[in-house]
Order: structure tokens, then sequence, then C-alpha cells
């Protein structure tokens, strides 16, 4: 068994590797001398067709045989006029089709059954002499050469007539490829062969670069990095592949995919570098339009989603405040390195106020706020982007001066926060709504990294402008019809009066959700008896009709108990009224009758309850007890119940010794959309049985808020405590 010597660390590959080499490896380079019809050369490629089978210098058909090569039928290189035959008889081949078999190796004809197993294991033969050139010292001795070149194909079958058509193409794309050979043994590596194609290719004649090294190609904007790549591969005698943005003599730029391969003799000297390029320039410039054109949807779907996803955090937010906050957290870091909101209070101010920042670094939104203290003047005064509340119109600055002392040369304390933040782009837009300027949206990037804004990103800030400008104005369309409807809903509502023997205190809380008015309602009334009328109800509704309704029903509470009625007649009378005077559709409520003190100053509480939450006691032994006993349907839920129909609410009572604590709620403290109403009345339960002994009615108040009240309340809450003292 003979072996071809190559350079040390190359490693032969097996023949049952090669189906696995892909379109685009370096190719396999022989030379022949046609004197002798020897292979005398092979680059590292070609010893791995041929794996540890023969060393040269070796006759082409034993080669051949030794790579496993067959014709398309199957038979054996030697055995036909093979391609490696013609070039070395001195007949160029354009470009022909050969198979790999591995019986072929073992000196046998390919059955069909092992050609069908071997289906797509092809290679594609171009080769040519390298006589026909004017000579010189650096050709010397090329003139009985030829070149052979193998490139090869995978997933390919023989027998379908569409790939052959395919491999033909490729034949004739062969003949069009520039070849070029340096002897890496003289200094700088001259060319010392090129072929025509090269000429075609590049505008230098054969005379212009023999004697030259191949970096002559180079221009001002070829990659160097790339240089240093293929300059390390060469050093280290591999064979490579690159794309080079390439120089033609007449100074015009062409893309080149180059593959140059080394050439070793047979005792493993490195002898020549042989290159294959190939203009791949409408190539290179069709992907290059593809990933720019991929880019751009890319980044059309990024600011779609930004928009979107601006849209609804803007939309969930609670309050002006709260919108201005997720738009700057949104749009940092995805536009901006930082950003600023800064709002008008109200029309005519003359400067804004920054109501929120976000920055890529939490230390930079300080600065920020900072630099929106020191820029706190008149609007139309700093410049291009202090007219922007005036103008109405966005500006960008794509590169913003260097140091702060040029952006703000007559403002030491802004231009020292603007080095800090290490500035380089800005824009600045109007929030706008309804024809007004809101205020302003400030959006910057910062070096070493941030980009330069351009147009395409002022549309996208000018529209994330323009969402915030409705989210603002509507939510501040919202706080004011929602502070209007707190002030009517709690001027429906009665002032606690200071009863002797008691210790009261409320709450009312306009749900998020209600910028209409409420049904909530308490009463805390002292009746002529010397008893104390404690009540609690909610009529079904959020607006002005359930407002009125509230305030009617709660009127005929309190007049009904002034006449000292019981509890249970006080709410049939109500529920009498309401269904005849058509007041409501419907209501719970609560109400109960503290009596005098007894000699001990136990109170007896008689109650009534029509469908409302049961209030809680609070012993002053720490024991809890639900007022849950006699519930009745609610008001107006039943008709003429307690009328013609003789039924009556049932009362309960309950002797409270003194230091009891009552609590009244409604049920917006413990039903709320997505959550168990039992277990927020639980929690209720648990937080009143938590308080110290003896706590004060107050105290009872602002630890069940604090402990209780929903984040975001969804509807009005009313609370009302009343501790016994005497």
């Amino acid at each position: 068994m003979t072996e071809i010597s190559g350079t040390a660390g190359v490693a032969p590959v097996a023949a049952t590797e090669l189906p696995h080499v892909v379109h685009g490896a370096p190719a396999a380079v022989l030379m022949i001398d046609l004197a002798t019809r020897e292979v005398v050369y092979a680059n590292a490629s070609a010893i791995e067709l041929t794996g540890d089978r023969v060393h040269l210098p070796v006759d082409v058909d034993a080669w051949g045989d030794a790579a496993g090569l067959t014709d398309l039928g199957g038979q054996r290189m030697s055995e036909t006029n093979s391609p490696l035959s013609l070039v070395a008889a001195g007949v160029p081949v354009a470009g022909e089709p050969v198979a790999v078999h591995d019986s072929a190796r073992r000196g046998s004809t390919v059955t069909d059954e092992q050609r069908d197993a071997s289906e797509g294991r092809l290679l594609w033969v171009t080769g040519f002499g390298l006589a026909g050139v004017a000579p010189t010292p650096e050709g010397a001795g090329l003139e009985s050469r030829a070149l052979v070149v193998f490139l090869q194909i995978s997933g390919t079958e023989h027998g379908d007539r569409r790939q052959l058509e395919v491999l033909r193409d490729r034949a004739v794309v062969a003949t069009e490829m520039s070849f070029t050979i340096t002897d890496p043994r003289r200094p700088d590596d001259p060319l010392i062969w090129v072929n025509p194609s090269f000429t075609r290719l590049t505008g230098y004649t054969y005379e212009d670069v023999v004697g030259r090294n191949c970096r002559l190609l180079q221009g001002p904007n070829t990659d160097r990095a790339e240089i240093e790549r293929i300059s390390r591969a060469l050093s280290r005698r591999e064979p490579f592949t690159s794309v080079l943005l390439n120089y033609r003599k007449d100074g015009s730029a062409y893309w080149n995919q180059v593959s140059i391969s080394p050439v070793f003799d047979g005792a493993g000297e490195l002898i020549n570098f042989v290159g294959v390029q190939n203009d791949v320039t409408e190539r290179v410039t069709v992907e290059q339009e593809r990933a720019t054109a991929l880019a751009d949807a890319e980044s059309s779907r990024s600011q779609l989603r930004l928009l979107a996803e601006a849209t609804t955090q803007m939309t969930e937010a609670l309050d002006v405040g709260d919108a201005c906050a997720r738009l700057a957290r949104i749009v940092v870091p995805q536009l901006a390195d930082l950003c600023a909101v800064d709002l008008f209070d109200r029309p005519g101010v003359s400067a804004p106020t920054r109501l929120a920042v976000a920055a890529r670094d939490a230390a930079d939104e300080g600065r920020l706020r900072r630099m929106g203290e020191f820029r706190a003047h008149p609007v139309g005064e700093a410049g291009a982007t202090g007219r922007v509340p005036v103008g109405d119109v966005p500006r960008l600055i794509a590169e913003l001066p260097e140091t702060g002392a040029e952006r703000h040369p007559d403002d030491p304390g802004s231009a020292a926060v603007y080095d800090e933040l290490r500035l380089r782009s800005a824009m600045v837009v109007p929030i706008r709504a309804r024809g007004r300027v809101l205020g302003t949206l400030t959006l910057l990037t910062q070096l070493p990294y941030g980009r330069r804004y351009g147009s395409r990103d002022l549309h996208l800030a000018a529209d994330l402008a323009g969402r915030a400008g409705l989210t603002v104005d509507n939510a501040r369309l919202y706080e004011v019809e929602h502070a209007a409807a707190a002030t009517l809903q709690h001027s429906l509502l009665p002032v606690v009066p200071e009863v002797a023997g008691l210790q009261v205190a409320a709450r009312y809380l306009v749900g998020a959700d209600g910028n209409q008015v409420g049904g909530d309602w308490y009463d805390v009334l002292p009746l002529p008896d010397g008893a104390v009328g404690i009540a609690v109800g909610d009529v079904v509704g959020h607006d002005l009709a359930a407002a009125a309704a509230m305030g009617q029903l709660r009127g005929v509470v309190r007049s009904y108990a002034w006449e000292g009625r019981g509890p249970g007649s006080v709410l049939d009378r109500c529920d009498q009224l309401v269904q005849g005077l058509e007041m409501a559709a419907m209501a719970t409520a609560f109400y109960a009758r503290i009596e005098p003190p007894d000699a001990d100053g136990v109170r007896v509480v008689r109650y009534a309850n029509a469908g409302h939450p049961a209030p809680l006691v609070l012993g002053p032994d720490g024991g809890l007890r639900r007022l849950d006993e006699q519930r009745s349907p609610m008001i107006g839920a039943v008709p003429m119940f307690g009328h013609s129909s003789g039924r009556v609410r049932a009362e309960a009572e309950l002797s409270c010794p003194l230091g009891s604590v009552l609590l009244l709620y409604t049920d917006g403290l413990t039903d709320m959309a997505g959550h168990d109403a039992d277990e927020r009345t639980a929690l209720l339960e648990r937080t009143v049985v938590a308080q110290r002994p003896g706590v004060e009615a107050e105290e009872l108040v602002e630890g069940v808020l604090a402990a209780c009240a929903p984040t975001r309340l969804s509807d009005d809450v009313a609370l009302l405590a009343v501790r016994l003292t005497a």
C-alpha cells in the first residue's frame, strides 16, 4: 500500500465521509505533468480523495482509480476516455461530471445496486494546460503542466436529467472562473501564472501581474480583518474560501469569491498556492438587498410591537403620572437610552413639569431629573428643542455637541449634567391632544454605543407622542370627572356627629372605575328616645339615578328611624316606598338601634338586614361575631314584601359590653373581580381580630383599609366603625 505525502497535521478523509462534503468546500486541485501523464502535485482536498492508496508521482488513471472515480455509468476512469486522460493528453475539459464509488477503489466495476446506493456523491472536473503564456522566469516549468480542479457537489442524483443540466450549467460557469498560481518559495509569494479569465475579470494582463503579489486587487474598502484571516490561513498552509471586495485595474469594485488551496510535492513541501476566483457581485448584492429587506421588515415589526405595547400599557394607566411613567419605561431601551416626559400643569403655564424619566442606568434617571430642573425656563427660549411646545414641530438632532459647554454655554448646571449623561443624539416631539400641546416627549441616546437617530425614528417617536397625548388628555378628563364625582358623592353623605357614649369613624372611597357617583352610603343618627341609629346601604348602579336613589333612601331611613320604629319596620317601610315610588331598582341595607346603656354600661343592639354583607362586632375580649341572623331579601327584590303579604322583616338583637366595636361596610371591600369573596371576607375578619385590645374606632378603620382595601378600587367602599365607650 502506497500513500500520498502531505503537510503535517492534514489527516486523510475516509471515502465514506465524502457524501457529507458540501458544495462550497475547498476544491481538490491536481497538477499533471503532460510529458509523463503523471499527477505530480495534489493539495490537501485531493489527498483526502485518495486517502493512503497512492503516492506521488502516479499515473493519472491510477490516481482516478485510487480516488474511486467513475463515469456516470459506473465505469472506472482507467477503462474510459476519462476527463483526467483527456487533460493529460493536452485536451482542455470545460467541465465534466464524475462519480465517486467505494467499489471502484477496490478495482471492480460498479453494479446498479452499488451505483444507486452511491447517488449524491458527485464531482465535476475542469482541466486545462498551462502552456501558451508568455515565457517568464516566474512561470518557468509550467509550460508542460496542466491544472485539474474538482468541485464537490452533494445531493445530486445521477439519473436525474435536470440535475445533469445543472452540472453542465456549473461547468459553463467554471470556464469563466479565474485561476491563479503563486510560488510561496519566492519572496512575497508572487503570482507565476494566471488564466485568461483572470484578465477578463480584473482587467490586468498576464504581464501586469506575474511576479507581483495578488494583494494588488485590494483597495480602500477591502475588509482588513478578512485580509488578516487570509494571511493566517496562508501562513498555516491551510485551504480557505473567502468573499472580498476587490478592485479591477480601472478602479471599479466587485465582490470576489476566492478559494485558495496549497499544493505539496511528494515530500510534503509546499510548492504552490492555487487560487480559484469568481465574480459574485450579483449574488452578494442580492443577499445584501435581501438582508436589508429583512432588517426593514423586522424593524417595522418591532415598531408595530412597540406601538401596540405602548398603547396597551398607557390605556391601563391609573392616572396621568402613571401613563407618563409607563410610556418612559416602554421606550427604554427599545427606542432610547434615556427618556423624559414633560407636561404643562395647565394651559398657559410658562414651564412644563418633568413627570417621568427612564434610563438604562438607574443613576442617569436622577441626572435627567436634574436636567429638567435646570432647564425649567419659559418655553421658546432654549433653542430648537425649547421651541417644540410653542411651534408644535418635532425636532431631531442627529449628532449632539460633544461637550456641555457647547450645548449649554450660558447654563453651567445643565452643561455639567450634560457631560455626565454622555449624550449623542436627541429627539423632542410635542405631546398633543385636541389641538393643544400638553407637553413634550424627549428621547436620547448615549455614547459610545447609542445609535444616531434618523427620520424613521422621528416618525415613530411622533406616533408614540400622539398616542400619549390622547392617553394623557383622557386621563386628565377622567381625573376632573372623578374628582367632581367624589365631591358630589361626599356631599350626599352625612357629617358624622359626635355622640355621647360612642366613638365613631367613617370612610368613603370612590371606585377608580367610577367617574360617576355611586349608591353606597352610611349614617349615624342620634334619636329622640336616647337610642342611636346606625345604617349602611348600597343602591344597585353607578350613575346619577343610583346617587339620587341613595339620597332618597337615606332620607327615608332617617325619617322612619326618627319616629322610633324598630329596625325591621324601618326597612319594610323603605321597601314599600321604593317599590311604590319606583325610586330604585334594588338596594341592600342594614339598620340597627343602639339602645341606651344599662346600669352596667351594656347596650342592646337591635338590627335588621336586607341582603347586606353582615357587619362585625369585636368584643372587648377580642372575640368576633357576625351580625348575620334574621337576614331578609334586598329592598325592592320581592314585590310588595311586608305590605299586602303580611310578611315583615325579622329583627335580631345582641348585648354589647363597653369597649365593643361595631364595623359596618359595603361589598366594595370584599367583592372584587378575579378574587374569591369568601376569602376576602375571611381576610377582613382576620384583620379585625388582629387589632389590639381596646382599639379606637379611627385606628380600626385605618387598619382595615390598610390590609383590605384593593389596590385598584373597582367599586365604592363605605366603612363605619362605632365603639361603645359609656
